[in-house]
């Protein structure tokens, strides 16, 4: 409700949301098995259509606890934290210090970071620096990876991008087999159904991070 009063909203809209975000009950549903009822403490209802904005007005605050000279990018629940220098201890100890607020923002939200999906990625320009970078969240060591990928992106060590090209080739190669399939002369689609097939399975992942 605070995140609310501080999204500006007054009102009667927030004692609605309140009203919607209580008394909430939840069951799991496996194959032909169902769960008993418990109570929702925490969260949102899954599949609600005020789910998602409440969502990213709660998670917006994540923001404030990065770190001064840490960049930040939010989409959703996908977080990217990013600091540049040429020496690799700055950068560890700046990352730390981020990654230890970002801690206790989530323990203070009664949240958590998924460990499966914690990388963290190092990009050099030379072939001097040996030293490994070493995180930690919570007390549990970050793998440090050669390949990163950032809503559908990714990033090399060497920011070459050609395991990104690489991938996105293979897909648009799939998609192009299907379109020589329907390019039959004798039964296959006209021209203007191929081009609308192009643009939606070849041309939109071609353009989906281009400018990067």
């Amino acid at each position: 409700m605070k995140d609310l009063h501080d999204a500006g909203l007054c009102g009667r809209l927030p004692c609605f949301i309140e009203g919607f975000l209580r008394n909430r009950n939840f069951c799991i549903h496996l194959g032909s098995c169902l769960s008993d009822l418990h109570e929702q403490e925490l969260g949102v209802p899954q599949g609600r259509i005020l789910s998602v904005t409440l969502f990213g007005l709660k998670i917006n605050s994540i923001v404030k606890a990065i770190s001064p000279g840490v960049d930040c990018s939010l989409y959703v629940d996908d977080v990217l934290i990013c600091y540049r220098s040429k020496h690799i201890h700055i950068i560890e100890r700046h990352m730390q210090q981020c990654l230890n607020k970002l801690y206790d923002w989530a323990d203070k939200m009664a949240s958590n970071f998924l460990q499966l999906k914690l990388s963290a990625f190092i990009s050099v320009n030379y072939e001097n620096n040996t030293r490994q970078l070493c995180l930690f969240l919570n007390g549990s060591s970050i793998p440090v990876v050669d390949e990163a990928k950032f809503l559908g992106v990714i990033f090399d060590n060497k920011l070459s991008f050609l395991p990104h090209i690489q991938q996105l080739k293979n897909k648009c190669t799939k998609a192009l087999n299907l379109l020589r399939v329907l390019a039959h002369t004798a039964w296959g689609a006209d021209q203007v159904t191929l081009l609308h097939l192009y643009r939606s399975l070849i041309r939109s992942k071609l353009d989906y991070g281009c400018v990067v």
